[in-house]
């Protein structure tokens, strides 16, 4: 009776980390298209900045200006990262990405609100790296 106490407690606090640590979102829109679709389900680590490499598709929060969504959330792909050259098409007067910033783009450039139209991207808006995705 004990050593069944004892394990669900360990599976109860596996749980609670795991919580922590994985998240997932449902995509809305159509920016990530044909990567990801609206409906699809996608399986998040959470990471910093230091965790995300370049050409990985993230989940950063919707900075003011994003279309709504709910939660704030956008799936993109991360273009360029702080020290990289800025790719060609975004607006910025810099020719590095600065500091603390990152480029991130959908895959569908025609339907995205990205760094194209928002510039850099605040590395504390990283919410995590796609780890996994499902179709609806």
């Amino acid at each position: 009776m004990i050593a069944l106490l004892v394990v669900a407690g360990l599976l109860g606090c596996a749980g609670v980390v795991l919580r922590r640590r994985l998240l997932i979102v449902t995509v809305e829109g159509v920016s990530m298209e044909p990567t990801h679709r609206p409906g699809d389900r996608l399986l998040v680590r959470r990471v910093t900045l230091a965790g995300v490499r370049r050409g990985a598709v993230i989940v950063v929060a919707a900075p003011p200006g994003a279309p709504p969504t709910d939660p704030p959330l956008m799936v993109k792909r991360a273009a360029a990262l702080p020290g990289d050259a800025v790719p060609a098409g975004i607006p910025v007067p810099d020719a590095m990405v600065p500091s603390g910033h990152l480029v991130v783009l959908g895959d569908n450039a025609a339907q995205s609100a990205d760094s194209r139209t928002m510039g850099f991207l605040p590395a504390a808006d990283v919410i995590g790296v796609v780890l996994r995705g499902t179709s609806r």
